[in-house]
């Protein structure tokens, strides 16, 4: 008998996102687990910053500032982690941006376009540009970041919400066409994680009373609690695992029809 192996020694990963938030926590758990990792976002001084904290610890990282919009910017952060290190195994595409905040209808286009080509296009981006060079290395593994809010529709977040159902349907799309070439795709759905990203929800009271009463746990995440099947999924624990879901909520899905407690 064996153990699954969650080593990722020899294996280089590009998390999006990687700044601050859940996709630092992913980027510190990867470099932990031996992986070598390519930090992406917009500002490079955050990227530094995070990149240091991951050297201080023994890691190795690559910080590059690159915006998800931009396809000739993604193919540059693909070219230098090939010439650095020789591909990327692991994609991460976590990065994401919700500008508008209240009712869909009061949604204006340009939010449309702005959330649906940073949270969904973007990700088709990346992927494209890093399938050739998993291809070369046998294989790979694609990690889409999703939420709660593409499986049920969230308070004052309906654009954010169609994006992210969008990001589900284009993991399960991309797991059957790359099945082929050995590489996996598949999504992780947080519920409500305390970063800077959701500080509209925890910095007002009355909004963060109703999340946390939703919860079975009745409490929000923290970054490093979505760390965990994130290196499943990168590691070669999850060989046979694609096209999958993963909510990773406190319950907060099964428990939001129980009103006795």
């Amino acid at each position: 008998m064996s153990a699954p192996s969650f080593d990722l020694r020899g294996k280089v990963a590009w998390i999006t996102g990687a700044s601050r938030g859940i996709g630092l926590a992913l980027a510190e758990a990867y470099a932990a687990a031996g992986a070598k990792v390519v930090l992406s976002s917009r500002k490079q001084e955050g990227l530094d910053l995070a990149a240091a904290q991951i050297q201080e610890k023994g890691g190795e990282a690559l910080p590059l500032a690159a915006h998800t919009g931009s396809s000739e910017a993604i193919q540059d952060v693909v070219d230098q982690a090939v010439s650095m290190w020789g591909g990327i195994d692991i994609l991460v595409n976590n990065a994401a941006t919700n500008p508008h905040f209240g009712p869909v209808m009061t949604a204006e286009e340009s939010h449309w376009d702005k959330i649906l080509d940073v949270n969904v296009k973007g990700y088709f981006r990346t992927v494209k540009a890093c399938v050739p060079v998993m291809k070369e290395r046998g294989g790979g593994k694609v990690i889409n970041m999703a939420s709660v809010a593409g499986k049920e529709p969230q308070p004052m977040m309906g654009v954010y919400s169609v994006s992210k159902a969008a990001v589900i349907m284009l993991t399960e799309v991309l797991a059957t066409e790359l099945a082929q070439d050995n590489i996996q795709a598949n999504c992780i759905a947080p519920g409500f994680v305390k970063t800077s990203f959701s500080r509209a929800l925890w910095q007002n009271e009355t909004i963060y009373d109703t999340v946390v009463k939703a919860n079975p746990q009745r409490r929000m995440a923290d970054p490093d609690e979505i760390a965990g099947i994130a290196l499943y999924l990168a590691s070669p624990a999850s060989d046979f695992t694609t096209g999958a879901t993963f909510v990773i909520d406190g319950g907060q899905l099964v428990g939001s029809s129980i009103s006795l407690f």
